[in-house]
């Protein structure tokens, strides 16, 4: 059968970030196991593989993909999991390479003599290695046969590339950090997965002497390019804690632990959002970030952060308030935090919003009504940020009171306090805590009374 026909089987084309390759992959193949599962491909983002695509084989077991890589560097194929390397298979692609391969039950071979240098090189390192990688991520044998051979291969893998150059500088260095990468995750994978008898840290072989979780996390771009290199380097952290006699602890005291492995600040970062994940109460999310939250800083990890503590946090009275962060008129930042001390009233709007503009006459003269007490009126604007000079025109042109902010869109605010329409107004207490984040609004007199109320608060 030709590639033609293959992909007249059973194709399914990806049309995702075209920009970056000018030519597609075309990858062809058949699957040969005894249980049949729909072929994936997976993208690596920050250490992780996520799917991007899958599909059925045909009834002969054919299949194929056609798209357009969003960068030059490594991707997956393989029946399995994205958090594994189980039945998954490491390929690399820049754009314009033909892949053929067969998926066996625990291999793949490839097909044909059109494949590129960089996965023949690839496909040479997968047949060193498994032996080890089978055995890593199975759990039928134990640290009697495994170190031996994970010994042996240690010292084939020194003389791998002589003589394996494929023409492609960045290629050829990724495959040594890959190299490295691989290597550590069979070893410590293997450690930390059931096994009928496990070696005590006296047992470990000399190979496990040169895993040092801090030489891989000394910058983001090696682990960054690794499919599993986040899970890797937790399983290094955790050996290298065993090798240091260091005890089991809990909460934030075991997190601190784990974080003297990472010398890169944004691997803590997203370490600490990874132990975030587990956490099942907001307390546990707000004191874990209340003492590491500095090192969460990128877009992504900020993203990331919202996203695991919006739905953990119930928004109940006396529950902490979100300490928001936005520009003034003047460029001023202003958070929550800082405004500790004052009963604190939001006022969530944007200049195109009718309902909004008809409560401002009532907010002014309620804030009049409130001068000299212990009340910040707090104007967040939520209108996008091409509109930000028509939102300074409009707070200078009506002279609007309190402190005006501007968040630029429906972003972090909106997101934790599950804001889905506007004017939204919300009440706090001196302490930042939470009273209600759905208030009456200023045109109904029980907006002052509330206020009122919580001001004889302690």
């Amino acid at each position: 059968m030709n590639i033609k026909q293959i992909l007249s089987v059973a194709m399914l084309s990806l049309t995702t970030c075209a920009a970056f390759a000018q030519e597609p992959v075309v990858v062809t193949g058949v699957l040969k196991k005894q249980a049949a599962k729909p072929v994936k491909v997976f993208k690596v983002e920050e250490g992780r593989a996520l799917e991007i695509a899958s599909i059925k084989a045909s009834a002969k077991g054919n299949f194929g993909f056609k798209f357009y890589p969003e960068y030059e560097g490594f991707y997956v194929i393989g029946t399995g999991d994205p958090g594994s390397p189980n039945e998954n298979y490491k390929f690399y692609f820049k754009g314009g390479e033909q892949l053929s391969l067969s998926i066996l039950d625990s291999t793949y071979v490839l097909n044909g003599k059109l494949n590129s240098k960089e996965n023949m090189v690839l496909t040479q390192w997968h047949d060193l290695v498994k032996p080890i990688a089978y055995k890593s991520n199975n759990f039928l044998s134990t640290f009697v046969d495994f170190f031996p051979q994970l010994e042996e291969i240690a010292a084939k893998t020194k003389g791998f590339l002589t003589g394996k150059a494929t023409g492609n500088p960045k290629f050829d260095k990724a495959m040594k950090q890959n190299m490295a990468w691989d290597m550590a995750g069979y070893a410590t994978n293997f450690l930390f997965t059931p096994r009928s008898a496990h070696p005590t840290v006296e047992e470990y072989t000399p190979y496990y002497a040169t895993l040092k979780a801090t030489d891989f996390a000394k910058n983001t771009s090696s682990l960054y390019a690794q499919p599993w290199g986040a899970r890797t380097l937790n399983s290094l952290i955790q050996t290298n804690m065993q090798q240091g006699g260091v005890k089991r602890s809990t909460g934030v005291e075991s997190v601190t632990n784990r974080l003297n492995y990472i010398p890169n600040d944004t691997l803590k970062g997203d370490f600490i959002l990874n132990v975030a994940t587990s956490y099942k109460t907001f307390a546990e999310f707000k004191e874990l970030m209340d003492k590491y939250g500095k090192y969460v800083v990128t877009k992504s990890q900020k993203k990331k952060s919202m996203d695991i503590m919006a739905p953990l946090a119930l928004l109940k009275e006396g529950d902490a308030a979100y300490n928001f962060s936005f520009p003034d008129k003047n460029g001023q930042t202003v958070t929550m935090a800082g405004l500790k001390g004052k009963v604190v009233l939001v006022d969530v709007w944007a200049t195109w919003c009718g309902p909004c503009k008809a409560e401002i006459p009532h907010l002014k003269k309620l804030e009049e009504e409130m001068k000299g007490r212990d009340v910040s009126v707090v104007s967040i604007s939520v209108d996008e940020a091409p509109d930000k000079d028509k939102w300074l025109k409009m707070v200078n042109g009506e002279n609007l009171g309190g402190l005006q902010l501007f968040a630029s869109g429906w972003g972090d605010l909106a997101q934790y306090y599950k804001i889905k329409g506007i004017p939204r107004f919300m009440v706090f207490d001196k302490q930042g805590k939470i009273v209600t984040v759905d208030a009456p609004r200023p045109s109904d007199p029980k907006l002052k009374t509330l206020l009122e109320k919580t001001l004889l608060k302690d």
